[in-house]
């Protein structure tokens, strides 16, 4: 019987997870080096929370979020050329420093244009808090299950930036597997009220920081932190603004 690692799907599942493992590495190395974008990181997650605590609908949310994202693919760009010109360039060169600049006004270009969408879009939002106006919005349990799991990637991935992990998906502080599987069970809990899921749900979340925690990938104390933080950011959520 042929070893199931050589079959072609599992070949090609396998390479796929390399892949995605390199891809959030790059993600976690630019937010670890580069503090402009651990401040973008920072102001996404802000605006992405704020934007979700407004009455707006869902056009005016989903473009908040594409020019929140588009900014933050910029400075992932503008640190990648730099790289590059650094890697290709060792003494100081006029084009150099031209392709740098270049890159950075990008950045700055997207920046202000977020500014600028986010003025028009949050801007009577925020007026009508400021008249006493503003009451608490109810959404759906999807949109804040999907809410949830962004909010906390983007808080893992800033607390790895400053824990020095290596490898976002093979180890480090906190686990991101454990968060977002205890924060999947917590949304679970507000969708159905069938113990046989939510016990299911919660084996699932349980057994997904055991594996990470056997197989050496974390310690116990990033298991056990992911899986406050999933849980305690997700319910404080459903809390808030669960219909």
């Amino acid at each position: 019987m042929s070893d199931l690692s050589q079959r072609p799907f599992i070949r090609v599942i396998d390479r796929w997870f390399s892949a995605a493992n390199d891809a959030i590495n790059g993600i976690l190395q630019a937010a670890r080096t580069q503090r402009h974008l651990k401040f973008h990181l920072s102001a996404a997650f802000a605006v992405l929370l704020l934007s979700f605590s407004l009455e707006m609908d869902r056009y005016e949310f989903a473009l908040i979020a594409l020019v929140t994202l588009l900014v933050i693919v910029a400075e992932m760009f503008n640190s990648a050329l730099e790289a590059a010109v650094d890697l290709a360039v060792q003494e100081y060169r006029e084009l150099a420093r031209k392709a740098k600049d270049i890159a950075a006004g990008a950045v700055l270009i997207s920046a202000v244009g977020a500014l600028v969408v986010a003025y028009l879009i949050l801007g009577p939002h925020i007026a009508r808090v400021c008249q006493g106006l503003y009451r608490v919005p109810r959404h759906a349990a999807g949109n804040i299950a999907i809410l949830a799991v962004i909010m906390i990637m983007l808080a893992v991935i800033l607390i790895k930036s400053r824990s020095g992990s290596p490898f976002p998906l093979r180890g480090g502080f906190p686990s991101g597997h454990a968060a977002t599987a205890f924060s999947l069970w917590v949304s679970l809990l507000h969708v159905t009220a069938s113990p046989w899921l939510i016990g299911t749900g919660l084996l699932a979340a349980a057994l997904t920081g055991i594996l990470r925690q056997r197989r050496g990938i974390h310690t116990w104390r990033d298991v056990i932190f992911g899986a406050l933080l999933g849980a305690a950011v997700t319910l404080i959520l459903f809390r808030v603004f669960h219909r």
